[in-house]
């Protein structure tokens, strides 16, 4: 690892940190509903918008209407993407005449995108009109986001109310942070893509004569606008097949820099946020801390495990990191640190292809995937997924002071736990349940592209990428076929909405208890010993989980690797 490697490391951790702040503080603006310095400009647009639906944003929700509110509007929205994906074909803004997408492929595309996940089995330049990529899907890069920072600040109330009934307006929080947080800032990043050289045009694909004499096609498009809510709203889908490590879509070193500060700025400004709703700023830098402590690490297993490259290619007389599969515009930090921003957080764009990785460098992508993507996690959806666990650790050191367990306020009691149980035991059901099936049934084994270790690596990986709503892939894995399909798509929809009911549950059990005061016999939960708890649950509940499909896959991989022997 070079120098210039940990000054990058340590330049983006420095801004990421003075970042948490002052987009903490809009958040809690917005979490609050109060006015923000955008709202004489885009306030008759807010008002409007909900003469035009029937919405009163004062009236309150309990948290089942709540839920069934977002669980319409997110089922609507799926079937509207299937419909436009499926007549694409005589759709206008269509230059390259492309047909219509495939019934498994929409119905895949469709689930993926509603529920954050951006997970794409095709090339988006050869499959997707310009039509299909802005209205089917970039309209999801901002709804899916905001429908998760809604429904964290949903879960904020419940911790800092006291007996109430309700925790919101699903339509004012959807609203509000669309209007006052994603838009603006989108069009503030799709203006800054566009000067680096990202195009933004509604053109067709163009030909061009190489160095060499050749003719080349290059597919244009709306990128800027996809590319600055791709980041921002931690969504992943590229317009490119090649996403963040094609020069259309990330052109610059700084452009690569701006990308992975956007995908983490909204997931940590959501724990200062969640500190000020608790009236206690420190419950908040406790959180960020146990998400910067598992985050570092993961940085850096993968930059020391890529930068020491292969050993079995040094035998062979190539010296150096490895470089397969990344591109020298970022070289073995800037990939490597990338992809543990991407797979930390719920984005599944990549700057290099995680199938190339070592044997370790692939496993730490995986592994933050299994941690249930907390490790800051997608916007809200980190957040609400942390205080799961938070939730589990103060009822075990509930256990060890031997009282009831509190946490900001409210006691854990049985209905809590179990809930907060059920939403984590989704996501090694449902990443084990499918690798398995995947694993021994003729059609899953034929999308491997290698065989033994690495080839279920591929498997479990995307299992992992679907269930996590990351979108992330392995890439040797043949998916577009109805199999893989079908059932990453069904694997995508349990991710997203089996954790987000028990979180609404816990959420509204929270919100009409009592506050109660901390006393002497309480277990702290601010200081190092409650970071290091969080910290200690979220590796021991996913460790001890996915170990053995871990040993199985990357980790087999690796002692094969260290042997001389490649698969």
């Amino acid at each position: 690892m070079t120098f210039q490697g940990w000054l990058l490391i340590a330049a983006f951790v420095g801004l990421l940190l003075i970042l948490v702040k002052p987009v903490g503080l809009w958040l809690f603006a917005l979490y609050e509903g109060r006015r923000t310095p955008l709202h004489g400009l885009l306030g008759p647009v807010e008002r409007g918008f909900y003469r035009l639906s029937g919405i009163d944003p004062r009236e309150e929700q309990g948290w089942r209407r709540y839920a069934v509110h977002m669980l319409v509007f997110n089922t609507a929205l799926l079937l509207l993407t299937y419909t436009l994906l499926r007549m694409q074909a005589v759709l206008p803004l269509n230059p390259q005449h492309l047909g219509a997408v495939s019934g498994h492929l929409a119905f895949n595309s469709a689930i993926s995108f509603t529920s954050n996940t951006n997970w794409q089995s095709y090339a988006g330049e050869s499959t997707m009109s310009n039509l299909s990529q802005m209205l089917a899907l970039t309209i999801h890069n901002f709804l899916s986001a905001a429908t998760g920072i809604a429904l964290a600040f949903a879960l904020f109330r419940g911790f800092a109310r006291r007996s109430s009934a309700t925790i919101g307006n699903f339509w004012a929080d959807m609203v509000r942070v669309t209007l006052y947080l994603l838009l603006p800032l989108c069009v503030l990043l799709a203006i800054f893509y566009m000067a680096s050289g990202v195009p933004q045009t509604l053109a067709g694909p163009v030909e061009v004569t190489t160095l060499e004499g050749a003719k080349q096609t290059l597919a244009l498009g709306p990128v800027a606008g996809q590319e600055a809510i791709k980041m921002l709203g931690t969504n992943g889908g590229g317009f490119f097949n090649a996403n963040s490590a094609h020069p259309f879509e990330n052109p610059t070193a700084l452009t690569n820099f701006v990308q992975m500060l956007s995908i983490f700025a909204i997931g940590v400004g959501l724990t200062h946020s969640f500190g000020k709703a608790v009236g206690n700023v420190r419950q908040g830098w406790a959180i960020l801390a146990a998400m910067m402590v598992l985050f570092l690490a993961g940085v850096a297993i993968t930059c020391w495990q890529e930068a020491a490259g292969n050993p079995v290619l040094h035998h062979l007389g190539v010296p150096g990191g490895n470089m397969e599969g990344k591109e020298v515009r970022f070289g073995i930090a800037a990939s490597a640190l990338f992809s543990v921003i991407t797979t930390a957080a719920s984005c599944g764009a990549v700057n290099a292809m995680h199938d190339s990785f070592t044997a370790i460098g692939g496993l730490v992508p995986l592994f933050n995937m299994q941690l249930g993507e907390v490790v800051v996690g997608g916007v809200g959806a980190g957040i609400y997924g942390f205080l799961l666990f938070a939730i589990l650790a103060v009822f075990v050191a509930g256990l060890m002071v031997g009282r009831t367990p509190e946490y900001v306020g409210k006691k854990i009691e049985s209905r809590e736990v179990k809930l907060a149980v059920l939403a984590i035991a989704v996501l090694p059901m449902a990443i084990l349940g499918f690798t398995a099936i995947a694993s021994v049934l003729p059609a899953g084994l034929a999308g491997p592209l290698n065989k033994g270790p690495h080839g279920f690596s591929e498997i479990l990986y995307a299992f992992t990428s679907a269930v996590a709503n990351n979108g992330s892939a392995f890439a040797g894995l043949t998916a577009n076929t109805p199999f893989y399909n079908g059932l990453l798509g069904v694997a995508m929809w349990i991710g997203r909405f089996f954790i987000i009911i028990p979180m609404l549950a816990i959420a509204g059990g929270l919100a009409a208890k009592k506050y109660t005061p901390e006393t002497a016999g309480s277990f702290p939960t601010t200081g190092p010993l409650w970071t290091g708890l969080l910290v200690g649950i979220v590796l021991i509940v996913g460790g001890l989980t996915f170990l053995p499909g871990l040993a199985l896959g990357p980790m087999a991989d690796h002692l094969a690797m260290v042997r001389g022997q490649l698969f």
